[in-house]
C-alpha cells in the first residue's frame, strides 16, 4: 500500500495539472481490505487508466525464509512479460515509463519501445541516496558499518547508523543484497529520478543528489521531488470511527496504527495495551492479532473473554478504557483519520506513506520502525526533521515497555518537553501543502518533467516524418 497509493496519486496529478494522459499497471497479489477499497475509489477511467495485470505465482522459487522484499522482487520479474504485452496492445504506445523501485528491470522494455525511463521512489531522498551509493561504495567501508557497526558515511548526507541501516545491508549473504544492489545500479540508468519527498524537508540530501561531485557523479539522471503525495480525504465519508472521533475534544486523541503489514508479537501487543492504559489518554487503535515464530502464538489469537476483549489483549483492557479507547481490527480510514481534528499524536512504524500522511495533517509522531527502510525514517523524522520522538526495545529487553510508551504518547501529547515538537509538525504542514501548490517547489519540478517528455514526444514525432 506505500507503493500503490503514491503511485495512483503520481498519476492523478500528472493528468490534473500537468496535462499527461496515465495508465497505471498494477500487479495484481492477494489484496488486503485496504488495496480493494483503493481500486473500488480509483479515479474515473476517464482520468486514469488502471490495468490489473495477472497475479504471478512465485511458490515454485520462493522458500520459507524469503525475506518480503525478495518476494517482491520475484513478484515484479515475472510480471514483466504481462506488462510487455500491455504495452504492445496499446493503439497509443506511450512515451514514458515510470517503474517502482522494484521495477527496475522493465527499463529494457522501455529501451525497445523507445521509451523514456524514469523511476519513482515511493520514499526518503536518502534513502534514494543510499541506494545508489551502496552498488559504489568500497568493500571495506561496507565490512565496517556490518561487522563493527560503524556509521555509514554518505556524501553531502547524513550518515546511516548501524542501528537505523537498511535490512539488506545486515542480509549480505541473502538474495535480497544482491536484488538490492542490482537495483542501485538500474536506478543510475534512468532518464530521470522522481522521489516523493519536497525541498523543504530534505534539502541537504537533495542538494547531494544533484551535485556532481557528490551523489551527482553517480547518475547523470535528475532527481525530482515531486511530493508529498498522499492519498487525498474522501470528502462526505463516514464511519464508525469517525463517529467516535467527532465526540471527542481537540487534540486529544492518540492514534496507532502498524501499517497494511506491520505487526507485533504477543507480549509486545500486551506491553502496548498496558501502556496506552497507563497514559490515561485517548486512544485509536487499529490492532491486529500478533504473530511470531513461536508454536504457541496461536494461543492468543484464539477466542474472547467474558467482556469480549480479544485474547491478545490483557484480561478486561476494554472494558477499563471503553471510556477513553476505540479498538479497531485490522483497517481503519487513515487518511481521514490523522485529518480529524481530534488526534493530537500518531504510534506510527514509520513506513513513508503513513509518515507523509501524519506531516501533511501537522501531526506529531511516536516512531516505532518495524523493517524495511523504517528506522532510517525513524532516525531521520526524529533527528533531523524534529517531529518525533521514537520508542526502542532497551538493552537486555525483549520489548518496548509499557512506562516507556506511556512517557512518549504523553510526552507528544500534552507534556511541555513535547511542545517543541508539536509547534513543527504544524509548520511542515504548511509547507507540504506550498510545495505541491501552483508555483511551488514539487509543482514546479513536474512541470520541468513535463517539458522533458514534451520535447522527447516531438523528438520521436519529428523522427517518425522524416523517415
Amino acid at each position: 500500500m506505500g507503493h500503490l497509493i503514491p503511485v495512483i496519486e503520481l498519476g492523478k496529478n500528472l493528468v490534473m495539472h500537468h496535462n499527461f494522459d496515465v495508465t497505471v499497471f498494477v500487479v495484481q497479489t492477494h489484496a488486503s481490505i485496504s488495496q480493494s477499497q483503493l481500486l473500488e475509489l480509483s479515479p474515473d477511467p476517464n482520468l486514469i487508466n488502471i490495468v490489473l495485470l495477472p497475479p504471478v505465482d512465485i511458490s515454485d522459487i520462493v522458500q520459507p525464509t524469503t525475506l518480503i522484499l525478495t518476494q517482491l522482487a520475484m513478484m515484479m520479474r515475472k510480471a514483466l512479460p504481462s506488462l510487455r504485452s500491455e504495452i504492445s496492445s496499446m493503439k497509443i504506445r506511450p512515451t514514458v515509463l515510470i517503474v517502482d523501485l522494484f521495477g527496475t528491470e522493465a527499463f529494457a522494455m522501455a529501451n525497445e519501445f523507445r521509451m523514456l525511463k524514469y523511476v519513482f521512489i515511493t520514499s526518503t531522498a536518502w534513502f534514494l541516496a543510499l541506494t545508489i551509493y551502496l552498488p559504489t561504495i568500497d568493500r571495506g567501508e561496507e565490512d565496517e558499518h556490518v561487522n563493527n557497526q560503524e556509521p555509514l558515511n554518505i556524501p553531502g548526507c547524513f550518515p546511516v547508523r548501524f542501528k537505523d541501516t537498511f535490512e539488506p545491508l545486515v542480509n549480505r549473504d541473502d538474495q535480497i543484497y544482491v536484488e538490492y544492489v542490482r537495483m542501485g545500479k538500474e536506478i543510475s540508468m534512468a532518464d530521470g529520478i522522481l522521489v516523493n519527498t519536497w525541498r523543504n524537508l530534505e534539502p541537504k540530501t537533495l542538494r547531494a543528489l544533484e551535485d556532481p561531485k557528490m551523489l551527482g557523479r553517480l547518475t547523470h539522471a535528475p532527481v525530482y521531488p515531486v511530493g508529498p503525495l498522499v492519498r487525498p480525504v474522501n470528502p462526505g465519508s463516514t464511519s464508525e470511527v469517525l463517529t467516535w472521533l467527532d465526540v471527542q475534544p481537540n487534540e486529544s486523541v492518540v492514534y496507532v496504527s502498524f501499517g497494511s503489514g506491520g505487526t507485533l508479537s504477543a507480549k509486545q501487543t500486551t506491553e502496548l495495551a498496558a501502556g496506552l492504559e497507563l497514559s490515561q489518554l485517548r486512544f485509536l487503535w487499529v490492532v491486529r492479532p500478533p504473530f511470531e515464530y513461536d508454536a504457541a502464538a496461536a494461543l492468543f489469537r484464539m477466542g474472547e473473554r467474558c467482556d469480549e476483549t480479544p485474547s491478545y489483549l490483557p484480561d478486561g483492557f476494554l472494558t477499563r478504557t471503553r471510556e477513553r479507547g476505540l479498538v479497531v481490527p485490522t483497517w481503519a480510514p487513515q487518511a481521514e483519520i490523522l485529518d480529524h481534528p481530534s488526534i493530537g499524536g500518531f504510534v506510527s512504524h514509520c513506513g513513508w506513506n503513513s509518515s507523509l500522511e501524519s506531516i501533511v495533517n501537522g501531526v506529531p509522531m511516536v516512531t516505532w520502525p518495524l523493517y524495511a527502510e523504517q528506522r532510517m525514517n525513524a532516525a531521520m523524522l526524529t533527528e533531523e526533521v524534529g517531529v518525533a520522538i521514537r520508542v526502542e526495545v532497551l538493552s537486555g529487553k525483549e520489548v518496548v515497555g509499557r512506562e516507556e510508551i506511556a512517557a512518549a504518547v504523553t510526552k507528544i501529547m500534552v507534556e511541555k518537553e513535547g511542545e517543541e515538537i508539536r509547534v513543527r509538525a504544524k509548520t511542515l504542514k504548511s509547507t507540504a501543502k506550498n510545495a505541491l501548490s501552483k508555483g511551488g517547489s514539487s509543482y514546479k519540478a513536474m512541470d520541468v518533467l513535463a517539458d522533458e517528455c514534451n520535447n522527447y514526444q516531438r523528438c520521436i514525432q519529428g523522427r517518425a516524418l522524416g523517415a
